[in-house]
């Protein structure tokens, strides 16, 4: 079975209480929130009450790969603990490195030190019990070495390491999502439900753009992906978008 989600970051730019948005969340029909940023806006105790009383569950959370990486500079293992320490108390189990600057993926010796730094996370998370993910956007899919980086990369790390597919952000980068998603079942932890405009190369509302929704959710079936989440990166209604994403999750999933 497949649950749908909803990304936070599709209404940072509203000025109301992460309590507030978890209601109307909630309203809309999701079945959980994947969290990002503001969520230490509230006391955890007031997060977690507003999602009891919505009946959402943490689908992941999105982390800044400097919130994560234990180094011995004193700040960066305060912070790593401190992550861990609230997304836990959240029910947070998975948590995802959203974003790494394109230099990254333009090397095979770049995208090969990528895997070491999110083998050694996913080392440090296994203490923790916590699973590490990777997001991406259209950098990842530079060829490199006849290939797409993302495919080194996913090659690349230990299996234990998941890959939340973003799959506007794929189409945009030229690879074929639903493909994509087919070719590493077992590595598949979430699927960004997103759409693109190709040809403008940025995202847009879901069904009015070129991913075929019907053959990414088939796929994220076929590789028993436990989410769906709704993401618009910037969306000029950010409730009403996100009230359309969950009608048209559901109805792809009937």
């Amino acid at each position: 079975m497949v649950d749908i989600a909803v990304q936070l970051y599709t209404l940072r730019s509203l000025d109301a209480p992460i309590t507030d948005l978890l209601d109307r969340v909630g309203e809309a029909g999701y079945d959980g929130v994947e969290f990002a940023y503001r969520v230490d806006d509230a006391p955890v105790e007031d997060v977690l009450a507003a999602l009891d009383r919505n009946g959402l569950e943490a689908a992941s959370a999105h982390v800044p790969i400097e919130a994560l990486e234990e180094t011995p500079v004193e700040a960066l293992e305060a912070a790593f603990d401190d992550t861990v320490d609230l997304y836990g108390r959240l029910g947070v189990d998975t948590l995802v490195v959203p974003w790494l600057d394109p230099d990254h993926f333009e090397r095979a010796a770049a995208v090969d030190a990528v895997a070491a730094r999110l083998d050694d996370l996913a080392d440090a998370l296994d203490v923790e019990r916590v699973q590490l993910a990777y997001h991406n956007h259209d950098q990842e899919f530079a060829t490199v070495d006849g290939a797409p980086a993302l495919e080194r990369l996913i090659d690349r790390t230990d299996a234990r390491i998941g890959f939340e597919i973003d799959v506007g952000w794929a189409l945009v980068g030229g690879s074929d999502p639903a493909a994509l998603i087919d070719r590493y079942p077992d590595r598949i932890t979430h699927v960004h439900a997103s759409d693109a405009d190709v040809d403008r190369g940025e995202l847009v509302e879901l069904g009015s753009g070129d991913v075929d929704l019907d053959a990414v959710v088939a796929s994220a079936r076929g590789a028993d992906c436990e989410w769906l989440v709704y993401e618009h990166d910037d969306p000029a209604e950010p409730l009403a978008s996100m009230e359309w994403g969950a009608t048209a999750l559901r109805d792809a999933l009937d």
